[in-house]
């Protein structure tokens, strides 16, 4: 399967969950669609692209086509999906509309991505609100427990529930539906963190019951980098806005988020072909390999650095994050020097962290890794411990 992708046959790639790596047939059709721009451009993007001018030719525009393969995947309707270029960008969209006041409380967990956290905290100093973050205990035994302290932690005052379906740094998949019935019958709204998600697991937006949801398709389902979402329930579209206020500015959630500043808009018209791609692989028989193998990953390294790996599988997706010896570090850079040493001299390219007082690596499973790639990352690590 590696010779799909442009990767460097040399090199052990084993952090596809960060950036992504886009699949040689999708950067061809993202060029095509630049050659394509670029023979008219003003057509394609002021009349083809969102329909801001008259065209004739064409029953629907290009963003509409292009969204609707994307909304079947993920299990919602065309009308309530977008495209915005990453997760940040659609939950400062969020957090930007949320009408936030003193005293109002932001929920959010310790297993949250960074960037999120910052964002949350941003729009709370803006508003006089207040950012809570729940601490959760690992390793996780049960789902339960995560759905126990989030709801042990809602108070009167909560206004959101900001969480991960797929966490960065641990890599569990959460109780995410779970966690929204709690909240939705105490009338607290629900905005998930879906990064890793799309393209890593099966993904039914509209049965989670949650309010929005922002995911990535330029990771697992092989997008061009700058290809994301977000779903926002029905009742939650009118008061939402697009952080930068351009040309859609009050007119729909549609035109928000479709009428806006001049870019480059090819990974999102080419996200399909990367749909394109998991269904001619059979998606259901990836997931399944990247599962068994980001499982099978876990064990062997645990067992090899003789740490301990102790999560329940049903919280395991296509990610795996097990703990170095102590001997290994504990601190920021202590992980940054192993990282940049088994890039340098063993040519591997993996996702690894301190935290909670020690080093960890995640290890991204993806249909090009084998169980060589993962031998070979403990054997570099072993030596290095």
């Amino acid at each position: 399967m590696l010779d799909h992708w442009l990767l460097d046959p040399e090199c052990t790639y084993l952090n596809h969950g960060t950036v992504g790596a886009t699949p040689r047939r999708v950067v061809q059709k993202q060029q095509a669609l630049r050659d394509e721009m670029e023979r008219q451009p003003s057509r394609f993007m002021l009349r083809e692209l969102n329909g801001e001018y008259p065209m004739p030719w064409r029953s629907a525009t290009r963003l509409r086509e292009a969204i609707e393969p994307v909304a079947a995947f993920v299990g919602c309707r065309p009308d309530d999906l977008v495209f915005v270029s990453n997760v940040t960008t659609g939950l400062n969209a969020v957090l930007g509309s949320l009408p936030l006041n003193s005293g109002d409380e932001v929920l959010i967990t310790d297993f949250g991505y960074g960037a999120v956290a910052l964002t949350a905290g941003a729009m709370c100093e803006r508003s006089g609100a207040t950012l809570r973050t729940v601490h959760l205990e690992y390793p996780v035994r049960d789902p339960g427990d995560i759905v126990a302290a989030i709801v042990g932690a809602l108070t009167p005052h909560t206004k959101l529930v900001v969480l991960d379906h797929v966490t960065a740094q641990t890599a569990l998949v959460l109780p995410v539906a779970a966690v929204a019935a709690e909240c939705r019958a105490r009338h607290v709204p629900v905005l998930v963190d879906g990064a890793h998600v799309p393209g890593s697991r099966p993904l039914d937006i509209q049965s989670l019951q949650v309010d929005w949801y922002a995911a990535n398709l330029h990771k697992w389902a092989h997008a061009p980098r700058g290809c994301g979402i977000l779903w926002a329930a029905p009742e939650r579209q009118s008061t939402l806005h697009h952080p930068i206020v351009s040309w859609g500015r009050s007119r729909g959630f549609r035109h928000e988020f479709e009428h806006t500043a001049t870019s480059d808009p090819t990974s999102y018209l080419a996200a399909p072909e990367g749909l394109a791609l998991l269904r001619e692989w059979d998606f259901a028989a990836c997931v399944k390999y990247m599962h068994g193998l980001a499982w099978d990953a876990a064990g062997m390294l645990a067992e090899r650095w003789q740490t301990k790996f102790e999560i329940p599988r049903e919280m395991v997706g296509s990610m795996a994050t097990v703990p170095l010896p102590p001997q290994a570090g504990a601190t920021d850079a202590d992980a940054l020097r192993l990282r940049l040493a088994l890039l340098v001299e063993d040519r591997i390219e993996v996702q690894l962290h301190a935290w909670r007082n020690r080093l960890w690596v995640r290890v991204s499973a993806q249909v090009y890794n084998d169980r060589s790639d993962i031998a070979r990352l403990a054997e570099a690590v072993a030596r290095r411990s």
